[in-house]
């Protein structure tokens, strides 16, 4: 599997050597020349993403005891990786002195200002846009939180009704119970004093006799 590994990282190697070579010619360039080999530039990083993705898939394979020294490889090409790319960005825009007098011959002066504001532009719009993916995720995660509460209050007002339920059932029961206890307690009660005032008139009788 390091193996694997080991020939991405050859792959890495040789494809951002190139890139390094055609990013510092760009500026040099100009019309059709320069656009065309901006977009090799920009194919060949594509190239060298997918790469990082292969290793990035092979570190997670690899067992946890030999995964830390390939993802501290992996975390290094990737901070080289985005300094290609900002390396790119500010070629794609740039002129070097010859290429740049030719093109706006007074006002040169002008489009290295307007570079500079260019520049600082797209830096501003990239702060921008990881600012929105970063509340984007706050959302949403937001929204699962909200979702589990709902659930969890849900569940609890099934457990209050079922108790609930159960209360009134019990409440039924007593209810009847105490009403039987009752009729027994009358029944008792009227069924007590017939018998004892029965027994004295036989009584009376016997000894009159």
């Amino acid at each position: 599997m390091s193996s694997d590994f080991e020939a991405y990282e050859q792959d890495f190697g040789t494809l951002t050597a190139e890139i390094t070579n055609k990013i510092g010619r760009i500026p040099k360039l100009g019309g059709e020349e320069k656009t065309q080999l901006v977009l090799n530039v920009d194919k060949q990083l594509e190239e060298v993403r997918e790469l990082m993705e292969q290793m990035d898939l092979e570190v997670r394979e690899l067992p946890i005891q030999s995964r830390g020294m390939y993802q501290s490889r992996l975390k290094s090409y990737k901070g080289e990786m985005d300094k290609l790319e900002k390396d790119f960005k500010r070629s794609r825009i740039a002129y070097s002195d010859e290429v740049r007098n030719e093109l706006l011959g007074e006002d040169a002066g002008s489009s290295e200002s307007q570079r500079a504001h260019l520049l600082d532009n797209t830096e501003k719009l990239e702060r921008s846009s990881r600012r929105l993916d970063a509340g984007y995720q706050i959302a949403v995660e937001t929204e699962q939180v909200g979702q589990e509460i709902l659930a969890n209050l849900h569940t609890d007002r099934e457990k209050i009704q079922r108790s609930r339920d159960r209360l009134r059932e019990t409440d039924a029961n007593l209810g009847k119970s105490s009403r039987i206890l009752t009729g027994m307690l009358r029944s008792g009660g009227r069924g007590g004093p017939s018998y004892s005032v029965k027994k004295k008139k036989t009584f009376c009788k016997e000894g009159l006799q």
